[in-house]
């Protein structure tokens, strides 16, 4: 019995840490999540070792379910949240080239528009 209640703990430590996981995320503090990240792979490695190990009751199963659901839940509304955060630093990245591409092209010839445009006016009038 106490290695089904190991079971059922250790799900319980999972779904611990996937909570404040998602109050970081909540928060955006990724910095805390990152390091969280590695505290649950290790939470979840006990439970896959300690879940292979044997048969549970009914309700150690029912338990065990119910910590899963809302830890699936929990880790689904995390990854919403890094999903949006991804795509705010894609959308970050993109402006900061695109910004880089224009300095280059106006610094680059340093008036180079009016160059270009004085050397290959049709009319000779520049």
């Amino acid at each position: 019995m106490a290695e089904h209640e190991s079971v059922v703990v250790r799900y319980r430590e999972l779904l611990e840490v996937s909570s404040v996981m998602l109050g970081y995320a909540r928060s955006q503090d990724w910095e805390a999540l990152i390091q969280q990240e590695a505290r649950y792979a290790v939470e979840l490695d006990r439970v896959r070792v300690i879940g292979a190990s044997g048969s549970l009751s009914e309700s150690e199963r029912q338990d065990q379910l119910q910590l899963l659901e809302q830890i699936l839940t929990q880790d689904a509304e995390t990854r919403r949240l890094l999903d949006a955060r991804r795509e705010e630093l894609s959308q970050m990245i993109g402006n900061s080239r695109r910004q880089q591409a224009l300095g280059q092209a106006y610094q680059g010839g340093r008036g180079g528009v009016s160059t270009r445009l004085r050397f290959n006016a049709p009319d000779g009038s520049m």
